[in-house]
């Protein structure tokens, strides 16, 4: 196998693009953005013009819904066609796992299997295409648990902050052990992670207390993903909304390998 060069291509800026691979639930049901705009019957053309574009770096993904059919049930036929193609062009992929959306059989982000469950699915993906060394193991964290917890929109479709808070528990846990799944496979892997950066100004002084804890709940992915100690108002809203001491301190004491 050829493998990328460790850290061969990480001393000048990445200029990436991607192909939009996002497959949420949406009320009901699956909106598959790769289907949308018809990657399933261009792949090849979309790859092409990527490379003829000059772009090296590509954010792709495998669709989970119809890759990961069960715990230890995987359907590679498109992922080994089109990575296959990605390999042989002069592209590096940036491999999304997970992007808004879980195969079915999981059901929603509610699932306290889920974690586990994915990160048996990245050891199975890193050990079939083990050339493949950067990753985003799970798309946007916050705006996943927001969008399918809090605001109602996706997959759960819970309003609540104690969904947006399990949502988030269990989607950043899937996501550190996902990263040491897959160390595990490639010891030099890389990990570049996507969050929204949205920032909320207060317009008067009656607001500034709610901004800024919506400025400390934006970050709350990336500080339970990096074991970043947060606050005392965000713990007590971890709590309040479900995450026990003993969830909490699991991202404090484990670490990317």
């Amino acid at each position: 196998m050829r493998w990328a060069p460790r850290l061969a291509f990480m001393h000048s800026f990445m200029f990436a693009t991607g192909i939009e691979n996002s497959y949420p639930m949406v009320r009901g049901r699956r909106v598959d953005q790769m289907e949308s705009c018809g990657h399933y019957e261009h792949w090849r053309t979309d790859f092409a013009l990527t490379e003829e574009l000059g772009i090296g770096f590509l954010r792709y993904g495998p669709p989970i819904h119809t890759t990961w059919l069960g715990a230890d049930h995987y359907d590679w036929q498109f992922a080994d066609l089109s990575f296959a193609d990605i390999h042989r062009r002069n592209l590096v992929p940036i491999v999304d796992l997970c992007h808004f959306g879980v195969p079915d059989f999981v059901g929603d982000f509610q699932n306290p299997d889920f974690p586990a469950l994915f990160a048996d699915y990245a050891t199975a993906f890193a050990t079939r295409f083990p050339w493949v060394q950067l990753y985003t193991p799970i798309n946007e964290m916050f705006i996943c648990a927001l969008f399918s917890g809090k605001y109602g929109w996706w997959n759960e479709a819970l309003t609540s902050d104690r969904g947006f808070v399990t949502a988030l528990k269990h989607i950043v846990k899937a996501n550190v052990l996902a990263m040491n799944a897959i160390l595990d496979v490639r010891p030099d892997a890389i990990f570049i992670q996507s969050e929204s950066s949205e920032y909320y100004h207060a317009e008067g002084p009656q607001a500034i207390k709610p901004a800024e804890i919506f400025n400390a709940l934006r970050f709350l992915s990336l500080d339970l993903n990096y074991g970043r100690r947060i606050d005392t108002e965000m713990y007590e809203y971890l709590l309040d909304n479900g995450m026990t001491r003993e969830e909490y301190h699991f991202f404090l004491g484990t670490g990317i390998k």
